[in-house]
């Protein structure tokens, strides 16, 4: 928006009243229009062209100002004769009020009062030259025309300021700028430049360019041009007519102060909406950094919630502790926890890390923009998202642990079902028509021997069962610790148990039943067979033994140690052991048998063929001592197997132990050598650099026992082995401190060599090494071959250094440019050297190639190749330049700038 010109004169006005009056003073002494000799030129006024320019400008000038309150002038040596008008006028260009005036019409009053406004000129800077309050009453156009330029100039010209330029050329650069896009004009002055009207008409539509089309002006129109601009500024831009375009055209060359006076005009209209721009280009910066900030917000707040709502949907899953009914489901389970951890979970550990980079700089640029710092939604601050993070770590915490807990759950619940079937169905089977035998009613109709027969069976089948109780027992328990287990099949399980138990117990009761009746019988049927009994007494139980015995030598067995399998050898020679008494009890039953079968044999017995004391009979118990005799050698050779496969897993734990403790030892104590070596001070450096290689050789000669034991891990991992207690060493292990020792002796041997280097480019000799050592050493409080930058500066303080904190931060600058906060050696002897040592420089060079050349600006090749090497001499030939000096000979070379290029300080 614009302002008026009066109400440019009251900012610029408000803004000269915060300077005190002496830097006012200093400012316009300095400034070359001040002084009214050289600003004024009185023969200038006798041109009536120009005065008329002059009187038109002003007038029209004084009251575009005057207008504000409420008055204005018509004839500008006559209204200003009593200086009350005058004096009207400064205080409104200045804003500042006046010493009051006298309203007397005496003559003595007028001068009164023009003194007043002379005095307020005066003090605001302006030197006065030969312009007196009578000049002024008594209505000298001169004077007073020269008394208003003198005010334009001060409170309208003076304070315009363009690139480091103020007053005229302030304006007249103002000027050039705007207009220099325009054909046809080139603003050189204020007077000739303008004549055309173009400038004007540029100013107006650089500006406002909807108000003219500037593209049907032409230069060969002048007046319309003029008039043009003359009528818009009046009419849009409130800048009052001033000049007439006639007076213009019709002067060879308009007046200076009139136009510089127009123009300035138009400089304060223009003003507000050069401020305007600056304030939109100021808004139109906070908008942008705001809007990047947002952004920022934005994506901060999707990528917290995105990371939490991962976070909040993964827990739940390693939380879940709900076991598998199978092996398979469990492996699966553990499968899909290590793709987690190789897949899933790594791209969140970088979302995390970015989130908090994004948010510091977030809150940096914040903070460099004087903005608020960020307060991210409620449960999404960076330590709402550690604090979620560290819940997912402690759910996954242990996860993999119950994993592995639960396969060897189940892997035991496999085995024990297994078991659990074998001897239920072995239990079944024996009880498989028991019943039916204890509910049978054949002791009714038998005679007494039958009767006797009966109770005699009866009684081994008691026998029977109470063998049979310890299996019904051992069912039981196996059932029992499977649903300790959480075995998935557990209702299956328990009901085949409380079928078995069930039929036990009716099976023992019909068993009293029976033995009751029997009983009742007895006494009437009195012969019994003996040895039918004796013969079922004894092979019942035998029987029950060899079928244990059975259920023994094929279970199978899950060892992990060679302990195990020798607990199992033991018990199984144990075992063998008791063979030959179990063959001496099968032969004694045998032989009862074969007694039987002589007695019926004799005695014409009607046994029918059959025991009926039980249903053993001789070919059963024979078969079943076969199958025991032929399942003892197959358990001898599964256990030899086994022991012998524990045996190699014991030798391969014990061959890696053996090699492993000697290598870990071995390479901790090369370290801790090479340390040493590369700390102490033991001979010279190529002494030092020999031993270090010497080590190095010793060092790579011992990588084919590195090799051995990778091999022995190999055998391990291939044998299934995962621990090994006979040492702390792992492969992982021994493989770090081989890459760490290799490193460290190849990194020792390096800085070794820079230092020989060093030592011999900058002319150190070994006592000097061994003194920047031994400094070094000394300082070196904790003995890790690198000084910390206060242990530097103690160094430094006690080699005489005097510095303060700038210093001593451009030394730790050189000394360590990577800002890591420790000195090495190698930084410290380089600092050390360019202290003392004498390098050569270019001038140096130069004057020695001045010496082989006997004083001459130039050199031959045949003086280079006698006084240098051969190889040295070619080089020099082949990159030295042709001398071009007025003293060059054919052949002449240009030594001076090789040795500057040898140094960098031009192309070589």
């Amino acid at each position: 928006k614009r302002k008026t010109e009066g109400e440019g004169f009251c900012v610029s006005l408000a803004e000269r009243e915060r300077e005190t009056e002496s830097q006012q003073q200093a400012r316009y002494n300095e400034n070359d229009y001040m002084p009214q000799e050289d600003d004024w030129d009185r023969d200038m006024l006798l041109d009536p062209a120009w005065e008329k320019q002059q009187r038109k400008t002003f007038t029209a000038w004084c009251n575009s100002h005057l207008r504000k309150a409420g008055t204005q002038i018509e004839n500008i040596e006559e209204d200003f004769r009593d200086g009350l008008k005058l004096m009207l006028l400064l205080e409104v260009i200045s804003g500042e009020r006046l010493a009051k005036p006298e309203r007397g019409k005496m003559r003595v009053h007028k001068i009164s009062n023009v003194n007043k406004a002379l005095h307020y000129i005066t003090s605001k800077g302006v030197k006065l030259v030969s312009i007196g309050a009578e000049e002024i009453v008594d209505g000298n156009a001169k004077m007073t025309l020269g008394m208003i330029w003198t005010i334009i100039l001060r409170f309208a010209i003076q304070d315009i300021s363009v690139e480091e330029t103020s007053a005229k050329e302030g304006l007249l650069l103002w000027c050039q700028r705007k207009t220099a896009p325009y054909k046809n004009v080139n603003i050189q002055n204020f007077h000739i430049s303008w004549k055309d009207g173009l400038g004007f008409c540029a100013l107006i539509h650089r500006h406002r360019p909807e108000l003219i089309d500037y593209g049907k002006l032409r230069k060969d129109d002048p007046m319309t041009n003029l008039n043009t601009a003359f009528d818009v500024a009046e009419k849009y831009l409130d800048i009052p007519k001033m000049l007439d375009a006639e007076d213009i055209v019709g002067t060879a060359r308009p007046d200076e102060k009139a136009i510089m006076t127009y123009v300035s005009s138009f400089y304060h209209a223009f003003s507000g909406a050069q401020k305007a721009e600056t304030a939109a280009n100021r808004i139109c910066k906070v908008l942008a950094v705001n809007q990047e900030n947002e952004q920022l917000m934005e994506d901060y707040e999707k990528l917290a919630s995105d990371l939490l709502e991962w976070i909040r949907r993964t827990i739940p899953w390693l939380e879940n502790r709900a076991p598998e009914n199978t092996m398979l489901a469990m492996q699966q389970k553990l499968e899909d926890f290590r793709d987690y951890r190789r897949q899933h979970k790594p791209p969140k550990v970088q979302e995390k890390c970015q989130l908090e980079i994004n948010f510091n700089t977030l809150q940096t640029k914040l903070r460099l923009s004087n903005r608020p710092a960020f307060m991210p939604s409620e449960g999404k601050m960076v330590s709402d998202v550690s604090n979620a993070w560290g819940g997912l770590e402690g759910a996954e915490k242990g996860y993999e642990e119950w994993l592995l807990n639960e396969i060897r759950r189940l892997e035991r619940l496999d085995h024990l079902a297994e078991k659990f079937r074998q001897k239920a169905a072995t239990h079944e089977a024996w009880t498989e028509g028991k019943e039916e035998m204890l509910q049978a009613r054949d002791f009714e109709t038998a005679s007494l021997s039958e009767i006797k027969a009966l109770l005699k069976k009866h009684e081994a089948f008691e026998s029977d069962l109470a063998a049979h109780q310890d299996r019904v027992e051992q069912i039981a328990a196996i059932a029992q610790e499977l649903n300790e287990l959480d075995y998935y099949d557990s209702p299956s399980v328990n009901s085949r148990c409380q079928r078995i138990c069930d039929r036990w117990d009716a099976l023992g009761a019909l068993t009293q039943k029976r033995s009751e009746a029997l009983q009742r019988t007895e006494k009437l049927l009195e012969t019994i067979d003996q040895l039918y009994l004796e013969f079922a007494k004894r092979a019942a139980p035998f029987n029950n033994w060899m079928e244990g015995a059975m259920e023994d030598l094929q279970d199978t067995f899950i060892v992990h140690t060679i302990e195990e399998i020798q607990g199992l050898s033991t018990a199984h020679e144990q075992f063998k052991a008791t063979l030959p008494d179990a063959d001496k009890e099968r032969g004694a039953i045998l032989g009862i048998h074969n007694e039987i079968a002589k007695i019926v044999a004799t005695y014409h017995v009607n046994m029918a063929g059959t025991n009926p004391y039980t249903t053993i009979n001789p070919q059963d118990i024979n078969a079943k001592w076969d199958k025991v005799r032929q399942l003892v050698p197959q358990r001898d050779q599964a256990l030899i197997e086994e022991h012998a496969r524990q045996q190699n897993n014991e030798r391969l734990r014990r061959q890696f132990a053996n090699q492993a403790n000697v290598i870990g030892p071995w390479i901790q104590t090369k370290m801790e050598e090479i340390g040493r070596i590369s700390i102490e001070m033991h001979g010279t450096l190529e002494d030092q650099l020999t031993h270090l290689r010497q080590y190095e050789k010793n060092i790579v000669n011992y990588k084919p026992k590195i090799d051995q034991l990778e091999g022995d891990h190999q055998l391990i991992q291939e044998a299934l082995i995962f621990d090994n207690k006979h040492t702390n060493y792992t492969m992982e292990h021994i493989r770090v401190g081989w890459e760490q020792l290799l490193t460290t002796i190849a990194r020792t041997i390096n800085e070794i060599e820079n230092q020989i280097l060093t030592r011999d480019a900058k002319g150190i000799s070994q006592d000097q090494m061994n003194e920047f050592r031994a400094s070094f050493n000394h300082f070196d409080r904790k003995k890790t071959g690198m000084m910390e930058a206060e242990d530097f500066k103690t160094c430094l303080i006690s080699l005489g250094y005097n510095m303060g904190e700038a210093e001593f931060s451009r030394i730790m600058s050189i000394v360590d440019p990577n800002r890591v906060g420790v000195v090495t050696f190698q930084a410290f002897i380089d600092f050390m050297s360019r202290e003392t040592a004498d390098t050569d420089t270019a001038d140096q060079v130069m004057a020695s190639f001045k010496v082989l050349a006997g004083d001459k600006n130039f050199i031959m090749a045949d003086e280079l190749r006698r006084e240098l090497p051969p190889d040295q001499a070619e080089y020099c030939i082949a990159r030295m330049a042709p001398y071009s000096g007025t003293d060059a000979v054919p052949g002449a070379l240009d030594y001076m700038s090789f040795s500057t290029a040898l140094y960098g300080e031009s192309d070589l």
